[in-house]
């Protein structure tokens, strides 16, 4: 009882801080961008002399009619073509290539998860100045893609707004295994996905949850930078397949399968994941059972210029290498299907596997295999977004999404490797850079 009076004179005191706080907090902030023309990705349509009205972070009106509303900032983009921010599906921010110097066992037994998170807010850095304000993180060790989204979202260092996975689950002796191909008197210390059966499958897909995963990455399928000898035979059973994606979506949580092998594939699918990542070898009835289950395709078609051109000097394995050779030719064959076929289809790199900001190289070889500019744009605009789950947040310029904008000089639709050369990106109505010719 002693304690009433002290209790209510504080809470007085905070109510008259409230009160001070709201009156003299700061007016919103209403800005408007300007430019030549607008690719509407919704519509699949050009449109020419926009103003995007933006307040704080939000973008509250697009007109067309030049008027600019009185007592709000113009930045004017002059000839400039401006675009949503894009999305990359499939990114790990917490490594690239440029590391390993020529010595790729240097770079596997002497760096940590402590070198990764020295050096991932440099390369989230590097894909937001490309244009891309909204990535997926397919994997990282120690949950070191958990600490630089925070670190992002608390406004600690610039970067794209992130989804990430945590560690990958995957197979002992499998793709996710940091461990295959190394003596097993050698030991690596740290959080990985590693589970084999039904039960360690659904406790690790709570860890990754409980620890602030946004998506759940699996290892449906060998894969090319490990060491088995398989590049897509599959490593899970149907049944620990059905584990993850039951237990993922329990937890409201999406899920993405790393799958290279046809089998694999296909079992990836039956198990109900929202995307499959590469997808190098899908055949037909993989590409029927996508659409029907209306599974997400990610094929992630540049890299393989860039491990056949770079990885043998970098002192990677020649079986890496060779990995590589069985799917890269393939992978854009069965992409070129996919696209005649219909399938739903979102923008996701790998980004990582070759240099961070590299990511729009991929437009350009989606265009030779068969996908318009527009449709490879949408990939990674409106598809990536719905497949993200952030349909009316991003992937769009429109009344209510955030303000994630990015434009250039020339015009995508006519050369699509445009978007390799971005010079306008705004990430939630903050500029992040702005280097257009006028």
């Amino acid at each position: 009882m002693r304690l009433l009076p002290l209790v209510a004179a504080v809470a007085l005191s905070l109510g008259a801080a409230a009160h001070v706080h709201a009156d003299d907090a700061p007016p919103h902030k209403r800005v408007a961008v300007r430019a030549a023309h607008l690719v509407d990705v919704k519509a699949g349509t050009v449109r020419d002399n926009p103003l995007v009205i933006i307040e704080d972070e939000r973008i509250t009106e697009v007109r067309y009619d030049g008027q600019v509303p009185t007592g709000v900032e113009v930045i004017d983009l002059g000839s400039a073509t401006l675009l949503p921010g894009l999305i990359d599906c499939h990114v790990h921010l917490t490594g690239d290539p440029t590391e390993v110097k020529g010595d790729y066992y240097e770079a596997v037994l002497k760096r940590s998860s402590i070198d990764s998170a020295i050096l991932s807010p440099i390369y989230a850095k590097r894909t937001l100045d490309a244009g891309f304000t909204t990535v997926r993180n397919l994997g990282a060790s120690d949950y070191v893609d958990v600490a630089l989204r925070d670190a992002i979202n608390r406004g600690d260092i610039p970067g794209p707004r992130m989804l990430v996975s945590g560690p990958p689950l995957g197979a002992t002796g499998g793709h996710a295994d940091d461990t295959t191909g190394f003596s097993p008197w050698i030991e690596f210390h740290g959080i990985d996905g590693v589970a084999d059966g039904v039960d360690a499958i659904r406790h690790r897909v709570r860890e990754n949850v409980k620890h602030g995963a946004d998506v759940i990455k699996f290892m449906a399928s060998a894969g090319v930078l490990s060491a088995e000898a398989s590049v897509g035979a599959p490593q899970y059973s149907q049944e620990e397949m059905n584990a993850v994606v039951d237990e993922a979506h329990r937890w409201g949580k999406k899920v993405a399968s790393h799958a290279h092998g046809a089998e694999a594939i296909k079992m990836a699918i039956r198990a109900g994941v929202d995307s499959v990542e590469h997808s190098s070898m899908i055949d037909d009835e993989g590409l029927k059972l996508a659409k029907q289950h209306g599974t997400y395709l990610d094929f992630d078609v540049y890299n393989d210029d860039y491990i056949l051109a770079e990885y043998a000097k970098k002192g990677f394995p020649a079986s890496t290498v060779e990995k590589e050779k069985l799917v890269g030719r393939l992978q854009r064959e069965n992409f070129q299907k996919a696209v005649k076929a219909g399938e739903k289809m979102a923008f996701g790199t790998d980004a990582g596997v070759y240099p961070h900001g590299w990511n729009a190289k991929q437009f350009a070889v989606m265009t030779k295999w068969g996908m318009t500019p527009m449709q490879a744009l949408q990939a990674a605009t409106v598809n990536a977004a719905d497949l993200l789950g952030m349909t009316g947040k991003v992937g769009a310029v429109a009344p209510g999404y955030y303000a994630d904008l990015v434009a250039v000089n020339g015009d995508p639709m006519k050369d699509v490797a445009q978007l390799e050369h971005v010079t306008f990106v705004m990430k939630g109505g903050a500029v992040d850079k702005n280097e257009i010719k006028r």
